[in-house]
């Protein structure tokens, strides 16, 4: 017998009812109606027709509200719950079911796993015991629905979504279907795949695709590398870091994540601050009610 028929709009015969459901027959298989989704009731030995689905008490279903995320038809959906053995839930808008993405279509590395509250842009695809499961967007997809960004993008703020994630870097759809990318230099920390960032365009490349970065202009930055620094020192149990504006510039960015210039810059608004002394052997946080706070 082949598998009932999921995934796809039917149309089937009501035969019998309960207090809560209308039940419809196709092929020999019989599906679920909520009523509380009627409008006005069904006639026995009438027809229904909606979508079909396995709800997550594996039961079949029919539901009237028709979700955008069908087979071969991607949206976007929002992630609910994460399962490591499994993957991750994904919200379309079905009635009592929830799509998953399979742990084998998702990052390698967990801590780039969506979370709750991410969007990923799925379409449905069944395996050969007629299971549904969420299909991630490829590439192919997002260049079908992207649109050329203006040049007159540059310096503009943008909320974008990260749909994949690269060695190279950190690739996004804005909200308005522009494609960008996210080089690591112009992030502290890698994105999750799903994750909902905002970001300042840098560049508009001649493909209409954007470079954009997560981190702030550099006047703004002074403070936060500051506060950064101040956050490390007071953490410290002898309040002292073995680093000053003599220290490689390589071990700063390896210790920090910044620059040497960044590091020297944020020394000076400490230094004006009267919150460290420097010596040879690195900085010194001046001790006070308000930086053991």
């Amino acid at each position: 017998m082949t598998n009932p028929t999921v995934g796809e709009i039917i149309k089937a015969q009501v035969t019998d009812e309960n207090d809560a459901y209308f039940f419809a027959q196709v092929d020999g298989y019989t599906y679920e109606v909520d009523k509380l989704e009627l409008e006005k009731p069904l006639k026995l030995g009438g027809f229904v027709t909606g979508f079909a689905y396995e709800n997550e008490n594996h039961k079949l279903q029919i539901t009237k509200k028709i979700p955008t995320v069908q087979k071969d038809s991607y949206g976007w959906g929002t992630v609910v719950a994460t399962r490591h053995d499994l993957g991750v839930f994904v919200a379309i808008g079905l009635p009592n079911k929830d799509l998953v993405v399979s742990l084998d279509d998702l990052p390698t590395i967990t801590t780039l796993w969506p979370q709750k509250g991410d969007r990923l842009m799925v379409a449905m695809k069944s395996d050969s015991k007629g299971r549904l499961w969420g299909e991630i967007a490829q590439q192919s997809i997002f260049d079908a629905v992207s649109r050329r960004a203006p040049g007159e993008m540059k310096s503009k703020k943008v909320k974008a979504t990260v749909y994949r994630n690269k060695i190279a870097g950190t690739l996004i759809v804005t909200e308005e279907y522009y494609l960008g990318f996210i080089h690591p230099s112009q992030r502290y920390d890698e994105p999750r795949l799903g994750q909902v960032v905002d970001a300042r365009v840098i560049g508009v490349r001649e493909d209409g695709s954007l470079n954009l970065s997560v981190k702030p202009l550099a006047y703004k930055t002074m403070d936060e590398d500051a506060q950064f620094l101040l956050l490390q020192l007071q953490r410290r149990a002898d309040h002292f870091l073995p680093f000053n504006d003599k220290s490689a510039p390589e071990a700063i960015k390896k210790q920090f994540g910044f620059s040497k210039s960044q590091f020297k810059r944020a020394l000076g608004h400490l230094y004006k601050a009267r919150l460290i002394t420097q010596v040879d052997q690195g900085i010194q946080l001046v001790e006070s009610d308000d930086t053991t706070n």
